[in-house]
Formats: C-alpha cells, sequence, structure tokens
C-alpha cells in the first residue's frame, strides 16, 4: 500500500490556508456541531441521541406509540434512526390516499410528521440554554470566528454548512466578525437570491450559507424571513425528501452558490464534519470539479467507528470518489487518498512531538492518527498557525 508522509500534506495544507490570494471555504456538517471545546461546552445531541430522545416523547402518546415500536422493526434497529424513520413516515403518507397504514391514516401521519419536526428544532436549539447559561465561550466556533478575525485576506472567507443551529453565528457575533447569510433588511429580514449570484454585494464580508436552511427561517406569502424560531421553520429535514426539497427556493440559490464558488479560480474547499451522504451537495461538488476549475477539494474525514476501526476503506464510497478526481483529496485518521492513489499514514521521518502535535497524534501501539477531522482539533491547528506566523 502507498504511504503518506502526513508532515509534508499538511505543511502543504497550510501554505495554501495561510495564503492572502486563496479565495477558502469551508463546507460544514453535523460533526462541527457536535465539537468540544472543553468539558462545559454545550452542543447539539448526535443522532443516535436525537433519535433516542425523540422516540422516547413520541411514546408518551398512545397515538403513536405503537406506530413508532411497529416502524422501529419494519427498519430494523441497527437502521433506526431519525432519517430513516422521518424517511418512512413521509413515504406513507405521500401514498397512503384514503387508506390506513401502521394504525393511522393521512391525517394522522401529518400530525405524526408534525410532531417529529418540532421534536427536531426542539432538540438542536442549544442556543438557548448556551445563552442562558452564558456559555458562549465555551463554543469552539467562537475560536473558529477568532481565526476568521485575525486574517487579512483578499477574498473572505465562505462558510457553506448543513447545521440548522446558531452556532456558527453565535461564535461570528461573540467575535464582532462581519458576516452576510443572504438576508436584507431588519425589520422584516427578507432572503435575496440575487445577492447570492452577485458577489459584488457586500464582497469584503464573511458568508455564512445554510444550505439546509437554520432556525428561524419561515415561508411568508411566497417570501423567506427571518424571525424568531418555532415549529414552522423551514428546514430541510434528514428524510428522503432531501434532494426534491434542495431544488427549492431559497436552498436552490445556496447550492448554486456552492458550485459558482467551486468554479472560480484559485479556490480551496473544506470540508468537515460531514459523511458525504447527501447526494445532492455531492453531486455538485462532483459536477464542479468535472469542470475546468482549478479548485480543490480537502475532506478531513471523521471515520474512526471506534478504538481500532476506521470506515474509509478503500472499497467505501468517499474514497471511490477520489480515486476518480484528482482534485479532491480525503484525509481519515488512519488512511487518506492523496492524488487519487489510496494509502496509509506513515511518519517517515522522526519528529517531535511538539512539532506534530497540532495535527498528528503519535501512538506507541501503531503508527498514530492525523486529528484534524476533529473540528475542535482543527481550529487549534488553524490557530496555531496564526501563532506560527504572527497572523494569517
Amino acid at each position: 500500500m502507498e504511504e503518506f508522509d502526513p508532515v509534508e500534506y499538511v505543511r502543504g495544507l497550510k501554505q495554501l490556508l495561510a495564503s492572502d490570494k486563496k479565495r477558502i471555504g469551508f463546507l460544514f456538517g453535523a460533526g462541527t456541531s457536535l465539537a468540544k471545546k472543553n468539558s462545559e461546552s454545550i452542543t447539539v445531541p448526535t443522532i443516535i441521541s436525537m433519535t433516542k430522545n425523540i422516540e422516547k416523547e413520541l411514546s408518551k402518546e398512545n397515538k403513536f406509540k405503537n406506530v413508532v415500536s411497529e416502524i422501529k422493526e419494519e427498519i430494523g434497529e441497527e437502521n433506526f434512526n431519525i432519517e430513516s424513520f422521518l424517511s418512512n413516515i413521509e413515504s406513507k403518507r405521500n401514498v397512503i390516499g384514503k387508506g390506513n397504514l401502521n394504525g393511522l391514516d393521512k391525517d394522522g401521519f401529518d400530525k405524526l410528521i408534525e410532531n417529529v419536526k418540532k421534536q427536531i428544532i426542539n432538540i438542536i436549539s442549544v442556543h438557548k440554554k448556551i445563552i442562558e447559561n452564558d456559555s458562549i465561550k465555551n463554543l469552539i466556533h467562537v475560536d473558529f470566528a477568532e481565526w476568521i478575525g485575525r486574517a487579512d485576506r483578499k477574498y473572505p472567507i465562505e462558510i457553506f454548512t448543513t447545521n440548522y443551529d446558531y452556532l456558527f453565528e453565535l461564535g461570528l457575533e461573540n467575535k464582532s466578525i462581519p458576516y452576510y447569510d443572504g438576508f436584507t433588511g431588519s425589520f422584516n429580514p427578507f432572503f435575496n437570491s440575487n445577492s447570492i449570484e452577485n458577489m459584488k454585494f457586500l464582497p469584503n464580508q464573511t458568508k455564512l450559507w445554510k444550505i439546509h436552511g437554520s432556525l428561524g427561517w419561515k415561508l411568508i406569502d411566497k417570501k423567506v424571513l427571518r424571525k424568531d424560531s418555532t415549529q414552522e421553520d423551514i428546514l430541510i429535514y434528514p428524510s428522503v425528501l432531501k434532494y426534491d426539497n434542495s431544488r427549492k427556493l431559497p436552498y436552490i440559490s445556496l447550492m448554486d452558490r456552492l458550485s459558482n464558488f467551486l468554479k472560480q479560480s484559485d479556490t480551496i474547499l473544506i470540508i468537515l464534519g460531514y459523511s458525504f451522504g447527501d447526494e445532492h451537495i455531492n453531486e455538485r461538488i462532483i459536477t464542479a470539479l468535472n469542470s475546468k476549475t482549478t479548485a480543490h477539494v480537502f475532506v478531513l474525514f471523521y471515520d474512526k467507528i471506534d478504538k481500532d476501526n476506521y470506515s474509509l476503506k478503500e472499497s467505501s464510497v468517499i474514497a471511490k470518489l477520489a480515486m476518480e478526481n484528482s482534485k479532491l483529496t480525503v484525509l481519515g485518521f488512519k488512511n487518506a487518498v492523496i492524488g487519487s492513489i489510496y494509502g496509509e499514514w506513515k511518519i517517515n521521518e522522526n519528529y517531535e512531538i511538539e512539532d506534530i502535535k497540532d495535527f498528528f497524534e503519535l501512538k506507541e501501539s501503531d503508527d498514530g492518527e492525523l486529528i484534524l477531522s476533529d473540528f475542535s482539533k482543527f481550529v487549534n491547528f488553524l490557530l496555531s498557525m496564526t501563532l506560527e506566523t504572527g497572523g494569517v
């Protein structure tokens, strides 16, 4: 198997991030909302915890208790999670007509879906507890915003995220970083799709593109407005309908921005906390990379399942995509795909632990792990670069 020296490739990544002439973007998935800065950090629950909480709440209502139990048995214990459950009940709602399934009619499925979505919004609304506990300083997103604030760049940082929560907003605002998210106005801020297509609009501000929607987004009189978060928020929920919903406004404008960003010259997109489970996003990335673009995508892939088990295999979907496209680099804990070649990390020199501790963890039992796919470790790595250079 091919061997890669992590020091060599991280050094190259550092040079790209330190360049003030590169267009730097990030695509952040759910994993970044799970990352903790310290033991006091309040984060969004994992998909496993979220599923258990929603199952528990639904089972409190007799009319849903048996339904959840039956559908869980249909899906199977191993595959049962909030996405498979919501996909199941939305599919049934769409085909049921005047019939009856799992003891529910169409109106019953409507109420069940409404209840599930309400529970999702309640669970991810961790900003309320963060503010109540005066715990913003314990967010790793604050440190990420600090790195943005230290950078002096020709082009603003662009953040694309599938997350609905307010963690990036809290971080940016805590550090007084001006940012633009596609909304214009004060009393009833409205989504302005034209401003996303034309980057001369607020050119110097950090951009925050929430490609699956956000808490507080409302569809009122065919306009997308930003208001206080309630259960009527418009989001692309985790279900089989994700692809269809991504083709609607405002999401289509945000997905177009991702495509157009990748088609610009001197562009770097770093992906973190995203598992490549959304075909509508994967399609945009791969299609853009297959064009004449000079952009490059680096995936910091969190593939650690447990102590000795990692998912970035040569046969995995993300590895196959990278082996077919040299503009896509995937960096896992133990393995990587670089230049379309699958290989493993191997320290080729006797580096001092102090020199590599920000990105690589040596272990006595094996060759160690690249730790940058952990969002907290990645942010610390970014800040260490600014300390080395006195600023990016």
